[in-house]
């Protein structure tokens, strides 16, 4: 190693790599998004990912060579991060690429140079690998680089031989290992022994086509996807004993040590572990949400969710226990701006985002780490070695306590948890859920599958015409295939062509009729199943039969309504932009024929001066007349444009941009006004939250206002014929009346507890002498809680020195409970507090408060009498 190379920081590595492969011809592309245009995974996982279309020949590339830094995120081996040397779920891979150019003599010999000539390692310190029955490579690398024939080792297909799925291309690889103790000579070398072996440089030589049988055959254009880990390559060059201690992860491990107030290095293994996945999480999470993913319970966001939570129990773990992510997160932050500006500039919507999950996440362990010590608690006491699914679940969907965290902190108690029997009950809601909503969707499909491949996808000329004449291809009765139906059939029809607008991107399906000699067939809504129109509809005259022919007639008023409402959440997403945040994304929308649905990323909520903005804004542009220009291009091209997409939505190479000049450009298939001015007027009726960091706002526009007024106008009728005053004068009116009710309220309340006092004065004959004490247990019949309470407090000032506890069932399912305890009786040990939560789980509920006085709630109004009879048990025995 040169003398330099241990002095190499993270950047400097990457740069490095970079420019040595950019000068040999090589295009430096960014890093791509975490989140993958491939639809078969979740997130980023790989530096090829990106390229993946070019190596199965469904894309050209407009380079021959490429190099890049792609950031990637794995979680297959989360349980493993912090506990190895090189286990991430964050990582960057160094890459480069040649498409159909050179291939595997200039990949070894760039890969030998750089590792040797540019990083400085000797040859001493390297071993090869290459697959078992890839000869080529093996002589290329002993022949023509000159490495011993002891450190070329051949493996098989498991380690070395590079495949993109069951067929398609793939190849054999060769991969360069540091060797950290050549002292132990080249007999008998292991490359699975990782505390002598690093693999950092992984050349795959993609040169075949598998077939369905297996077979492989040469391709014509053969490809190199090389990859080298950049946190290992920090690792073997800063002299550090894992990726860890690097300058790329321990500055943010540092920043969380100096927030427990520990030091690293003096840190017990445990501790050293959960400092490492802080370290490692925080770098994934700030570049997921810098690529636009938000927390939720499905997909890529459950991933991001999952994560953070990890981060806030690690911390916990370490003795942090209020919320720090943010403060480690800046450190993130500061490491890897210079080559991915976009957390910079993202800054206040990642801290936004964690910090919201944190304060959220925080909740869940103090409910779901009482309710599991207490479970722990009661196995060990039963000599058990596993918790029981049924509780892992109960941990999971009351409390949202995730189950990966349950079996980590059943595992720190040697613990285990019956996964099998969790699943059971998960399944179980499944099923739940499936039997509370019917549908027709499976079968329809099912049926659509075996009739495919004798009919033709259905073609959709609904831009453009309004009505069609068409042929019945596919006829459904219940999801059935039948030859024919009759009047009063509920029926599901696939035609040829279509005028109609199947459900999709957040715009439901047209309505309209199907119509033919002697026949009528109300159309009520379109769905669309894999590339075929189901119309579902019922006959309302005729019979009719598979392969009639028809005129398909879309209901126009309705599509002029949609229309108007599709391009109305348009012109509000980029109202929001300018408005609010320009980093506003789309998270979900509806449009239908009355109203429609935008739901929105954004950390809080509008103020009422925003949402007025807004509303003015779209109006504006209304009224300005902006005419459509509907256009369909490569994706790439509308891109560049600045179309906007919908965030996790997937598109084809082909698109169709929806373009009102000035104002708003989306990828969309939606139907559209050709001018903005169709669309008339736009009003917002509410704005409000769905989920975390998830707003929606709900609006109406164009014929849909009228009917939305005229309904608003009846109800302001009707008031003001009640109240007897002028519509203007509506809300004093309101007001008056609800001080009036506050009053009345507050009287009846005070009546109460007078009433409270009155009745339990009877009860200071009950009390019970213990010693200096006195104890009164009772149960006072149709009390509140606020009254209970008072009569606990005017018992406890009679009798000066001793207990009070009062139970009540103010209504049914519902059981009160109330403890009022003196300074001498606290002195003893007994707080009212705690007392009183113990006793109310017997009611199948709980509660606390002060020591002195506390109130506790249960459901099980049947054990009112025992929990009664408990306590006055627990007192006599806790002040003897």
């Amino acid at each position: 190693m040169s003398s330099t190379s241990q002095y190499l920081s993270g950047n400097d590595i990457r740069q490095i790599f970079l420019d040595f492969y950019t000068q040999r011809g090589h295009q430096p592309l960014p890093s791509a998004s975490l989140v993958p245009e491939d639809p078969t995974v979740l997130l980023t996982i790989a530096g090829m990912l990106p390229f993946k279309p070019i190596f199965l020949g469904q894309r050209t590339s407009e380079f021959k060579r490429a190099t890049t830094s792609q950031k990637c995120i794995r979680t297959n081996d989360i349980e493993n991060v912090g506990r190895t040397k090189r286990h991430h779920t964050f990582f960057e891979m160094l890459g480069n690429f040649s498409f159909g150019d050179y291939f595997k003599p200039q990949a070894i010999a760039w890969g030998w140079e750089l590792s040797t000539q540019v990083f400085g390692f000797s040859p001493q310190n390297l071993v090869v690998s290459v697959f078992e029955d890839d000869d080529e490579a093996f002589t290329i690398w002993r022949d023509t680089i000159g490495v011993s024939e002891k450190r070329i080792k051949r493996m098989g297909a498991d380690d070395n031989f590079w495949v993109s799925g069951a067929t398609g291309p793939c190849g054999p690889c060769s991969e360069i290992y540091y060797d950290f103790h050549p002292e132990l000579g080249e007999e008998n070398i292991d490359l699975e022994d990782d505390s002598r072996f690093i693999e950092f440089y992984n050349l795959v030589f993609m040169q075949y086509n598998r077939d369905a049988s297996g077979n492989l055959t040469p391709l014509q254009n053969k490809n190199i996807d090389t990859g080298m880990g950049l946190e290992r390559m920090a690792q073997i060059l800063q002299k550090k004993p894992n990726n860890y201690e690097t300058d790329l992860i321990f500055p943010i491990i540092e920043t969380a040590a100096k927030i427990a107030k520990i030091d690293y290095y003096e840190s017990d293994e445990n501790t050293k572990v959960s400092l490492k996945v802080i370290g490692d999480h925080v770098r994934s999470v700030v570049h997921m949400i810098a690529d636009e993913i938000r927390a939720s319970n499905v997909g890529r966001g459950y991933v991001l969710r999952r994560l953070i939570r990890r981060v806030v129990r690690h911390g916990r773990l370490i003795g942090i226990s209020g919320e720090f992510i943010n403060q480690v997160a800046d450190t993130a932050i500061s490491l890897s701006e210079s080559i991915y500006p976009n957390l910079r500039q993202r800054e206040v919507a990642i801290k936004a985002e964690l910090q919201r999950e944190e304060v959220n996440f925080l909740k869940t362990l103090d409910r779901g780490e009482k309710l599991l010590a207490e479970i722990i608690e009661t196995v060990k006491q039963q000599n058990q070695k596993s918790i029981t699914g049924e509780s892992a679940f109960t941990l999971y969907d009351t409390y949202g306590f995730p189950l990966e965290l349950t079996q980590e902190v059943a595992e720190e108690h040697n613990l285990i948890v019956d996964v099998d029997g969790f699943n059971a009950e998960m399944q179980k809601q499944v099923e739940r859920a499936k039997s509370a909503h019917e549908t027709i969707d499976l079968t329809v499909q099912g049926s659509l599958d075996k009739l495919a491949e004798h009919i033709h996808s259905t073609e959709f000329i609904g831009y453009n015409q309004l009505a069609t004449t068409a042929k019945i291809e596919v006829l459904l009765v219940a999801g059935i295939s039948e030859e024919a139906a009759e009047a009063g059939t509920e029926v599901q029809i696939v035609l040829d062509k279509t005028p109609f607008y199947a459900e999709s991107g957040g715009q439901i399906g047209d309505k309209g009729y199907i119509s033919g000699d002697g026949i009528l067939i109300r159309i009520e809504d379109v769905k669309k199943e894999s590339d075929f129109f189901i119309h579902f509809g019922r006959i309302e005259r005729g019979t009719i039969r598979i392969g009639d022919e028809i005129t398909a007639q879309i209901d126009t008023a309705c599509r002029r309504r949609a229309q108007a409402n599709h391009t109305a959440t348009h012109l509000l997403q980029a109202a929001l932009k300018k408005v609010v945040d320009e980093g506003i994304s789309q998270a979900g929308s509806l449009v239908s024929f009355d109203r429609l649905r935008f739901d929105f990323n954004c950390p809080r909520a509008l103020i009422a001066e925003e949402v007025i903005q807004i509303e003015e804004l779209v109006n504006s542009w209304i009224s300005e007349a902006h005419p459509a220009t509907i256009e369909e291009m490569p994706i790439a091209e509308a891109k560049a444009k600045g179309a906007v997409a919908m965030f996790g939505e997937k598109y084809g190479d082909e698109v169709r941009v929806i373009d009102f000049s000035g104002v708003s450009m989306e990828l969309c298939g939606g139907t559209h006004v050709n001018n903005t001015a169709e669309i008339g007027v736009f009003k917002i009726i509410s704005e409000a939250g769905v989920s975390s960091g998830v707003r929606r706002i709900e609006a109406v526009s164009g014929a849909a206002v009228l009917d939305y007024l005229n309904v608003r106008d009846k109800v302001v009728k009707d008031l003001s014929d009640r109240f007897k005053v002028k519509p203007e004068e509506i809300p004093d009116r309101i007001t008056t009346l609800q001080t009036e009710l506050r009053n009345n309220e507050k009287e009846i309340q005070t009546l109460k507890s007078q009433l409270a006092i009155v009745k339990s004065d009877s009860l200071l004959q009950t009390a019970e002498t213990l010693g200096e004490h006195q104890i009164i247990v009772a149960q006072m019949e149709d009390v509140d809680a606020e009254s209970l309470k008072s009569a606990a407090e005017r018992l406890l000032q009679k009798i000066g020195n001793g207990a009070v506890v009062l139970g009540s069932i103010p209504e049914a399912g519902k059981v009160s409970i109330v403890a009022a305890f003196s300074s001498e009786v606290n002195k003893k040990g007994v707080q009212a507090g705690k007392f009183v939560g113990t006793i109310a789980k017997i009611c199948g509920g709980g509660g606390g408060g002060k020591p002195n006085l506390a109130q506790a709630g249960g459901r099980d109004a049947t054990k009112l009498p025992e929990a009664l009879e408990t306590a006055k048990s627990d007192l006599l025995a806790a002040l003897k």
